[in-house]
């Protein structure tokens, strides 16, 4: 890799002694790229304003003169002010200062005055926060951007001393940028240069300029990124060589006719893209994205079929037993025509049944397995592994997932992940960039939407009697608890005492109780007594499973819903609506925040859980939405990925047709976007090697 100027310490920067770099160091910056690619949060704007267009409130900056004697008054607290008249345009205005005494004496008659401040258009009156006097010699901010950068205070740095190192870094380093975006790129685009993007995000000649150069540093963020994933999913379609079988489509088809009901558009749609993967000569990596209800389980079905007609065993993994209880079920249901052999794999199973269903494995006796994570023991083999699907996959570490995958001999198996948590197309792109992405955007017909009713927690008694006449006819009702952050006691408390409240009040019904202290047997017979009905009102924490189908539960009650994100009230919504009775969920919150408010609005207005996690992301931002820490999600200096997302949609476009085709690796035009790539940790020798 090519030694750069830039890449060398900051004491060849003139203005930085060995100890002022020392500071810089402990903000991360080590080298002179570091110091030019350190940009500012936001800018004050210096640019004159017309007080005509004006809004009252806004911060704006004004040039006048001033007419007449300035006045000052003593006020309580050993506070003062001091106001003087500026002539603005044709506007007579008044200038204010609070605590600025010594001002009196320069505000003199005809001095020419830059004013910058809160706008109060009804009084005709600015409150000044800053103020310069024009007929001085001494550079001025006037019409002007000026850069504020994020510096710790216990440094001892100044904003005007930092922008003047960037300034002095800018003009000694300028010639050192040397752009690697070919010329083409940078034409097609109509992007800025490198040193003009430098030069103008620290220090625009007017927003337009910074927009531009926000524009093309933007793009070149995403791109880099793009092409590391890009390059991650290249090596692994190289290291984990797939199965390349045939698909029996006909065969396919005629099992989807046989079912008692139709697939969505959407079904099918994704149903393809499944099957196009099975047919390639690499391992399938793709995440299934489907709304609750939307029927992942089916499209799962279609896929573990075709891969029994091509001779391979198939393996689905969920994270709690009910749900590989419920999935089997289904599976042995849905495949009742055929001659697929479907066992169950779970760490509830004697010794004797579990070493009887992991021997008809090994001999091929079994076609799918449905099992927890005792999938992934050891002592499980499989004769011919050639499907794994992982259902609620952010719920496996990466490790337990990449276990299953070595489960077979030789060739990977195609991996397809599935999830019920909408994420909205940018995040998908971001965080699972290393995975073709299919989406289920569309219910099955007839399906009931669930209701939703937001109500103030004093109307909580005609909540009790709603769940008194459904449960009457038969119904179930799950009632969460409220959430108190960062305590796991208070949440347990919380159910316990809505419990014995509940039971007080329905001495007739019999009352479940679910949280987190359980032990995952407990948990597992709670759940299953209301499965079949022998608990009617089930009070839990959030612990009540994801995915858990019972079609006789109509009502989901939600105790503080506003403490909640829109994605979980979603989630827990989508535990009820799944018979034929229509469902209700009932949000019990009393919001003192305008984003609490909006929350319980949306859940009332719309059941898509897509448009539902595109609100969120836009109320909480994508490091509240996935968790940060979890998530996977880059931290990107410039780039939102709310805003910018035309301009991911582009990069990541770029960035497969460069790593997958064969010219970005070989042309001469590319070499120095390929030094750069190396340098920002691209994978490169392995990719070469391969």
């Amino acid at each position: 890799m090519g030694y750069s100027a830039l890449d060398q310490s900051l004491v060849g920067v003139k203005g930085i002694g060995i100890q002022k770099a020392r500071q810089f160091e402990e903000m991360g910056i080590h080298t002179v790229r570091d110091l030019l690619f350190y940009f500012p949060y936001r800018y004050v704007d210096y640019q004159v304003k017309d007080l005509a267009t004006t809004n009252h409130g806004e911060k704006i900056t004004v040039e006048g003169t001033i007419y007449g004697q300035p006045v000052s008054k003593r006020l309580p607290k050993k506070r003062s002010l001091v106001s003087v008249k500026v002539v603005v345009d044709h506007f007579m205005v008044t200038a204010i200062w609070f605590n600025r005494a010594y001002l009196k004496n320069q505000l003199q008659s005809g001095r020419p005055i830059l004013l910058t401040g809160k706008w109060d258009k009804y009084r005709l009156q600015i409150t000044v926060s800053e103020h310069e006097f024009l007929d001085t010699s001494k550079t001025t901010k006037k019409g002007h951007l000026v850069p504020v950068y994020s510096l710790p205070s216990d440094l001892g740095l100044t904003q005007s001393g930092f922008r003047k190192i960037i300034d002095q870094a800018i003009r000694q380093y300028y010639y050192a940028l040397e752009d690697y975006l070919p010329q083409e790129v940078i034409d097609k685009y109509k992007l800025y240069t490198l040193k003009e993007s430098i030069r103008a995000i620290h220090f625009p000649n007017d927003r337009l300029d910074g927009k531009m150069a926000r524009r093309r540093l933007v793009y070149d963020e995403l791109l880099l990124y793009q092409m590391r994933i890009q390059l991650l999913k290249k090596l692994n379609r190289q290291n984990w060589p797939g199965i390349k079988r045939k698909i029996e489509f006909d065969k396919v088809k005629a099992f989807i006719r046989s079912l008692p009901f139709s697939l969505t558009d959407a079904q099918l749609r994704v149903i393809g893209e499944i099957l196009g993967d099975m047919e390639q000569s690499y391992a399938m990596n793709r995440l299934l994205q489907g709304d609750v209800g939307s029927g992942k389980t089916v499209v799962a079905a279609v896929a573990l079929y075709a891969n029994f007609l091509s001779g391979y065993q198939g393996a689905l993994m969920v994270p709690t037993e009910i749900l590989a209880e419920q999935h089997a079920a289904s599976l042995k249901n849905l495949f009742a025509n055929t001659t697929i052999q479907v066992e169950l794999l779970t760490g509830s199973l004697t010794e004797k049944n579990r070493e009887a269903v992991i021997g008809r494995l090994q001999m091929g006796l079994t076609d799918v397995v449905v099992g927890t994570h005792a999938l992934i023991q050891e002592d499980v083999y499989f004769k011919q592994l050639g499907l794994v699907i992982t259902d609620e996959q952010h719920r496996f570490g990466v490790e337990q997932r990449a276990i299953l995958r070595r489960k077979s001999d030789h060739l990977s198996p195609d991996v397809l992940y599935m999830t019920a948590t909408p994420i909205p197309r940018t995040l998908a792109i971001t965080a699972y960039g290393d995975m073709d992405v299919s989406i289920i955007d569309q219910y099955p017909a007839g399906r009931k939407k669930v209701e939703t009713h937001w109500v103030r927690p004093k109307q909580f008694e005609k909540v009790l009697a709603f769940i008194d006449k459904h449960v009457r006819k038969g119904r179930q009702a799950y009632v969460i608890a409220p959430l108190i952050e960062e305590s796991d006691k208070l949440d347990v408390q919380n159910a316990i005492d809505i419990y014995q409240q509940l039971g007080d009040f329905f001495p007739n019904f019999k009352i479940g109780l679910m949280h987190g202290r359980l032990k995952p047997k407990e948990k597992d017979e709670v759940m299953s007594q209301f499965i079949k009905n022998e608990v009617q009102i089930l009070v839990s924490t959030t612990v009540v499973e994801v995915g858990v189908n019972v079609p006789n539960a109509t009502i989901m009650v939600i105790y503080d819903a506003d403490r909640f994100g829109l994605a979980q009230l979603h989630q827990l919504r989508g535990r009820v609506g799944r018979g034929e009775h229509q469902s209700y969920c009932i949000l019990v919150a009393d919001p003192k925040s305008e984003t609490g408010k909006e929350r319980m609005r949306i859940m009332e207005q719309t059941n898509n859980g897509f448009e539902i996690s595109r609100r969120d992301l836009e109320l909480r931002g994508p490091g509240d939405f996935f968790g940060v820490k979890q998530s996977g999600l880059p931290e990107f200096k410039l780039a939102d990925l709310m805003q910018d997302y035309r301009t991911l949609e582009v990069a990541k476009k770029d960035a497969e047709f460069l790593i997958h085709g064969e010219v970005f690796w070989h042309d001469l035009k590319w070499e120095k976007l390929r030094i750069e790539l190396e340098r920002v940790g691209g994978l490169f020798e392995q990719v070469l090697e391969g």
